[in-house]
């Protein structure tokens, strides 16, 4: 079987048409930033039906007999989401979220659709957020970006692959405080096998930067709820970390870890002041871990030491 020549490579994986793809994939990862932690809390509230409704558990674990109320919530709850409708990330087709008005394909053309549009739904006039088209623009801006470093060679697929994940994992973090495992996990395995496959970094560099990646937040977790009784992080970001080290390795934690503070303290600053981030509320820190993740990737862990005046 003949292999794709490099003007091909050069063709397929050129900044222009990367940059296209990735229009397409952030229009995609607008619906799973939506749908997916939907679609997670539709799974918790089955597991908590099933839990209630499991007389068994209830002496084994607490001590008493399943008061017959917990049983008829359990019932309820069951019926209740029995009566929502299908949602998954490819079904059903988008709709406007004010009057139902089921979207056309021409009426979903990342960035476009929304000027044409201008911003509204063509059925009820409701205004479309500007955060579609700003998510399609960045994993575009992104894939180009990628293209551009990482040069026409199947490997930036894979880089393309992770930065869409961090996008979409961005966005739910920051709506939700929500990192999803059906993201963190795959983005670290596939960072252990591209680098497997020598495609990358040293399989060793990968593997303690997924080690080192965890057990410095995981450390810091349990510190700080020693100190204080309280939960500082959740442990999304403690995989998050440790994904990133899988493909950056493990040189590339601290100037990681250290941007992602520094930009989040900032950043808590004019929430606070505005009200947007009350008195205890938590911060998500997964965007920040993701943003020193897509620095480090693009501009070089080399570069990012110096910076910090390590090396």
């Amino acid at each position: 079987m003949a292999t794709p020549s490099m003007d091909a490579w050069a063709f397929w994986l050129s900044p222009v048409l990367l940059g296209v793809l990735g229009l397409l994939v952030g229009s995609f990862l607008n619906v799973v930033i939506y749908r997916l932690p939907v679609m997670m809390e539709r799974g918790w509230w089955d597991e908590i039906a099933g839990q209630l409704d499991d007389a068994s558990t209830w002496p084994r674990v607490l001590g008493i007999a399943r008061p017959e109320a917990y049983a008829r919530t359990g019932i309820d709850i069951d019926a209740a989401l029995t009566q929502l409708p299908p949602l998954g990330l490819a079904r059903p087709r988008s709709r406007c979220g004010a009057c139902g008005h089921a979207i056309r394909w021409y009426e979903n053309i990342p960035v476009l659709s929304w000027l044409v549009l201008r911003a509204r739904c063509s059925s009820c006039k409701t205004p479309i957020s500007a955060r579609y088209p700003a998510v399609e623009l960045a994993t575009g801006a992104l894939f180009a970006a990628a293209a551009w470093r990482f040069g026409p060679q199947p490997v930036t697929l894979a880089w393309c692959a992770a930065i869409a994940l961090l996008v979409a994992m961005t966005m739910i973090d920051w709506d939700t405080t929500l990192l999803p495992d059906s993201m963190t996990l795959p983005l670290l395995w596939g960072g252990l096998v591209v680098a497997t496959l020598g495609w990358t970094i040293p399989l060793p560099t990968a593997i303690w930067g997924a080690v080192l990646g965890y057990l410095s937040l995981w450390s810091i977790y349990w510190l700080f709820k020693l100190a204080t009784g309280k939960e500082g992080m959740g442990a999304g970001d403690f995989k998050l970390l440790a994904a990133l080290g899988a493909w950056l390795g493990w040189q590339a934690i601290l100037p990681i870890a250290l941007m992602a503070s520094v930009v989040g303290l900032v950043a808590s600053v004019p929430l606070k002041l505005s009200g947007r981030l009350g008195s205890g509320q938590p911060m998500p820190f997964g965007p920040f871990l993701a943003g020193g993740g897509l620095v480090v990737m693009f501009v070089g862990v080399d570069r990012c030491l110096d910076w910090i005046g390590i090396r």
